[in-house]
């Protein structure tokens, strides 16, 4: 599909359009909800870019291609506007991000304690994946205080920021970093 134009003013006044056509103050919870997703996503590319196994740059894939299920899912309002197919988030999404946290797990050496974010580039990007995660998902329980958001997309956005915590680990681990452990300061 050829983009012919990517401006089209109508955004000019404060508004835009949810899935359905229904305007909406770009203001609004729901816009805050899937516009944290939209921001994760663009995260995870960055993360991608800097990882250079196939196989975890196949799950980040995936993540992403579920992540526009879920910004779908949160654009729409299911008391204006159905639900397209599209904008259903498959439970077994949910699994399968538990079966990688899980693997990655047993793959690890056990540390114990708090870690500070950081260690290399990727397990640094990583943990900013896993904390926009966890906002990504308090955006979506806010939304769901008010307005229908499935089950599968809160557990989906849950299980995202355990998997980037992992995944962290995981990347240091790769990369010869050591884990910082935090400290408590004052004694």
């Amino acid at each position: 599909m050829k983009i012919t134009k990517v401006y089209t003013k109508t955004g000019d006044d404060g508004n835009t359009s949810l899935v359905g056509g229904i305007r909406i103050n770009k203001a609004d919870v729901r816009l805050e909800a899937y516009g944290t997703v939209d921001e994760l996503n663009s995260h995870i590319g960055l993360l991608s870019a800097y990882v250079e196994d196939d196989d975890i740059d196949a799950i980040l894939t995936r993540i992403q291609s579920d992540l526009f299920i879920v910004g779908t899912h949160l654009a729409t309002d299911q008391s204006q506007t159905p639900l397209y197919p599209s904008a259903i988030l498959p439970e077994e999404e949910v699994s399968f991000v538990e079966r990688e946290i899980d693997r990655i797990l047993s793959e690890l050496p056990e540390k114990l304690g708090f870690v500070l974010p950081g260690g290399s580039i990727s397990a640094s990007q990583a943990h900013v994946c896993r904390t926009v995660s966890r906002r990504a998902e308090r955006c979506a329980i806010r939304l769901a205080q008010e307005a229908k958001v499935g089950k599968e997309i809160l557990h989906f956005l849950n299980r995202l920021s355990d998997y980037f915590f992992v995944l962290a680990k995981k990347m240091n681990n790769i990369e010869g970093k050591s884990e910082k452990i935090w400290q408590k300061p004052c004694k």
